[in-house]
């Protein structure tokens, strides 16, 4: 079973396999799912490429940039917990982070508590197969550093909401009963990766902050997927990283 794989054996891979050498270049990066805010951060920052990672499809380029004379990387995040879980280790490994801002889009479960807040996930629904390989089997995951988070969003004075989340590797597989659920215990959002970040950044001694901004919306009679662009590529998520990585 899946839920029978995580230990603490050795692993047979590592990135030193891969990379060989390690890099030390900052100690906080910024993971971006969209490209265009990827593109906007590129364009509002002096920056360089720090050092890269990469597969069968590709070297991923990995940027460092200063913010108010903090050195701080960025780089394109894939979505779906295993390759973003997998991403933030190589990340580590060839440029030296271990605090991670992770922000993006989210399904909205339940519309009128959310009520046009950004959502800050303290706990994770474990409906993925990253997790259960980082961490002991359970039906949820915290994200300890959730109340880091808050803090910083009420000092830039920012409105949230602090609730559970759900990640799924399949959301063609998202159900009225599934929703209903997941919803009962507290679920606010839906999406496909905290729970496998979470497990890594535990395993892994990492740091974890991370936001979500609710786009589609889930809880009406019909499917709502009119708010979902903005809330993949909406400017003000970019500052609001920014300001995290510069004060954690």
């Amino acid at each position: 079973m899946i839920t029978d794989g995580f230990s603490t054996d050795k692993a047979i891979i590592g990135p030193v396999d891969i990379y060989k050498e390690r890099g030390s270049y900052f100690d906080v990066c910024i993971c971006l799912f969209s490209p265009k805010l990827l593109e906007e951060l590129l364009a509002l920052y002096p920056h360089r490429q720090a050092a890269s990672f990469g597969s069968v499809k590709g070297a991923v380029p990995v940027y460092a940039f200063e913010a108010d004379g903090k050195t701080i990387g960025a780089f394109s995040m894939s979505v779906g917990s295993a390759l973003a879980g997998t991403e933030i280790i190589d990340v580590n490994y060839v440029a030296g982070a271990s605090s991670f801002v992770v922000f993006g889009s989210a399904g909205a479960l339940d519309k009128g508590k959310i009520g046009g807040r950004y959502v800050i996930p303290t706990s994770a629904y474990r409906d993925e197969g990253m997790s259960y390989h980082y961490a002991p089997p359970s039906d949820y995951i915290e994200l300890p550093d959730n109340a880091v988070t808050a803090r910083i969003f009420d000092e830039l004075n920012i409105p949230c909401v602090l609730g559970k989340t759900w990640t799924t590797d399949a959301f063609y597989r998202e159900t009225r009963a599934k929703l209903e659920k997941r919803v009962s215990e507290g679920c606010l959002t839906v999406e496909m990766e905290m729970a496998g970040l979470a497990a890594v950044c535990s395993f892994h001694g990492f740091k974890l902050y991370s936001f979500l901004q609710a786009g589609d919306v889930l809880d009406g009679e019909e499917y709502d997927i009119a708010e979902l662009y903005d809330a993949n590529h909406d400017l003000r998520k970019l500052h609001i990283a920014v300001e995290i990585a510069k004060r954690v």
